[in-house]
């Protein structure tokens, strides 16, 4: 079955997250990707939160369908041996701190000069040009900058982090809509490579819904709300009689009607103040009363299954033990099978979007460092004298 980015050739530069996971997402969908990885110790994220003989299993996701070639960009063999590379290359990703590549005479100007066609994916905490461009920027604090974390947490307590590199994934997935976007231009008529500028303080701002035209038209600074959805009402979390929470979503007007009978409340179903949203929130604190009153007096369990026969948005808050065991997750083949590199099996998360007649793949599993280091710059014409000069230099 032929993949939709297949034929698409991609040389990944970046490290850790936002980059590589951009690269990750184009591999399962067909495109060739040839990670660059520094000698001796590879990416960082090799050695990132729980290991297994030594190595991540984190790796084992995000680097699955790459290639993995070791190069020292600082040296001028291995920057030659990049340029060779970006002659028959359609995207180059990079998530290095600005003007790091042009000291090294790898900058878009001198790549996109050797290869027209070119595309260039280039994540960065701010961007490529404005005042903080020269400022490191990890994803912490382009969710800091965006808003999100202004708004996570507790009303008057510290703001907490979503427990998930949330910033540099959404940039990712930003860098990637670009790389498509890009690609699709290049090949219109007249079309030519082009820069893909993701900066990672944008892309958690893009997230951020209403909040700049609320402030602008009315000076309303948006705080933070637990659990709540402010402005949008019924939605929260509700403790249940066996000391666990349900979500219950019941925002939507004829929803909230159903909501209300299910509950026994006929009297706020047929409120004529409740019929829309903005009545409801008006009496947020009145409504979310009457819900809690009525999940405390049931299992977690009873409210899910009453509010389900009813067609009303509600679930559980899941951990990583539910999604695994859960049937869902298996079915839309979420959950999926692999192996290290010892045979020890794992589960690993499945390919998003699902695409119906070219879905993504998991093709090989993720390099061990250099892996493909001889085969690829064999394929450029470095002959093994050349290689066996610069494994001893340290180029490779």
């Amino acid at each position: 079955m032929i993949k939709p980015l297949k034929g698409i050739r991609v040389i990944e530069m970046g490290q850790l997250i936002a980059g590589p996971f951009a690269a990750k997402m184009l591999a399962e969908f067909g495109a060739e990707v040839i990670k660059i990885e520094p000698p001796v110790k590879g990416d960082p994220l090799r050695k990132w939160r729980l290991l297994h003989q030594g190595t991540s299993v984190w790796w084992e996701v995000q680097s699955r369908n790459k290639q993995s070639v070791t190069l020292d960009l600082r040296q001028p063999e291995a920057q030659e041996v990049v340029r060779r590379l970006v002659r028959d290359a359609d995207v180059v990703v990079e998530n290095f701190k600005p003007g790091t590549l042009e000291r090294w005479g790898l900058g878009w100007e001198e790549l996109s000069g050797i290869n027209p066609r070119l595309v260039m994916l280039r994540v960065s905490g701010y961007g490529q040009t404005g005042p903080y461009r020269d400022l490191p920027g990890f994803g912490v604090i382009g969710e800091a900058m965006g808003g999100l974390r202004h708004l996570s947490g507790e009303a008057g307590r510290p703001p907490v982090r979503v427990g998930v590199s949330i910033g540099d994934s959404l940039s990712a997935l930003h860098g990637v809509i670009g790389v498509l976007l890009a690609l699709r231009a290049r090949d219109l008529p007249g079309g030519m490579g082009q820069m893909i500028d993701v900066a990672l303080y944008e892309s958690v701002f893009n997230m951020m819904e209403s909040l700049l035209p609320e402030y602008s038209a009315f000076g309303a600074v948006r705080q933070p709300s637990g659990s709540s959805l402010p402005g949008i009402a019924p939605s929260n979390a509700y403790l249940c009689k066996d000391g666990r929470y349900v979500l219950i979503a019941g925002n939507g007007d004829s929803i909230f009607k159903r909501l209300m009978q299910a509950i026994g409340r006929e009297d706020l179903a047929g409120d004529p103040e409740l019929e829309s949203n903005d009545g409801r929130v008006a009496q947020v604190d009145r409504i979310d009363s009457a819900i809690s009153g009525w999940t405390a007096g049931l299992t977690r369990d009873e409210v899910i299954d009453r509010l389900n026969a009813s067609q009303i948005p509600v679930g559980r808050i899941y951990d990583i033990s539910d999604i695994a065991q859960d049937p869902h997750y298996r079915a839309r083949e979420m959950i999926l099978d692999a192996a290290l590199a010892d045979g020890t099996p794992i589960k690993v998360p499945g390919i998003v979007p699902k695409l119906s007649t070219t879905p993504g793949e998991i093709r090989s599993p993720a390099p061990s460092l250099g892996e493909h280091t001889e085969q690829v710059l064999g394929e450029l014409g470095f002959d093994e004298a050349t290689l066996a000069d610069w494994r001893a230099r340290g180029v490779i």
